[in-house]
């Protein structure tokens, strides 16, 4: 089967979501693994799988579902097509934590003044 080509990279930047990614399932990591590629791959991704966190300044998060549990990574995108990811969390609740967000975007602007 051909490799699709990467329209986007995925990053992760420092320790931040790899300290959650280690401690998952291998399932669940497994989810995680397709959803980044479908992300770096499709020109459009689906909401289900990348969707604009309101009221943010360019806040993402990727949607991960495995049976019942709900995972969440945040994003943000910088030049040249290249995604990077913050935090992630177990979504336990229909809204997403102001907690988990304001990490996101500590995190975020963490990046943009280390650039």
């Amino acid at each position: 089967m051909e490799k699709a080509k990467k329209i986007r990279k995925i990053v992760f930047y420092k320790h931040y979501f790899n300290d959650f990614f280690v401690e998952l399932p291998e399932k669940v990591k497994d989810k995680f693994i397709w959803t980044f590629n479908l992300i770096q791959e499709l020109k459009n991704i689906p909401e289900n799988y990348l969707k604009h966190i309101e009221n943010t300044n360019g806040l993402y998060e990727i949607r991960v579902q495995f049976g019942n549990d709900i995972f969440r990574a945040f994003c943000f995108f910088d030049v040249g097509q290249l995604v990077i990811v913050a935090n992630g969390f177990q979504k336990k609740t229909q809204k997403t934590p102001k907690k988990e967000i304001e990490i996101a975007l500590q995190i975020k602007k963490e990046y943009e003044n280390n650039k």
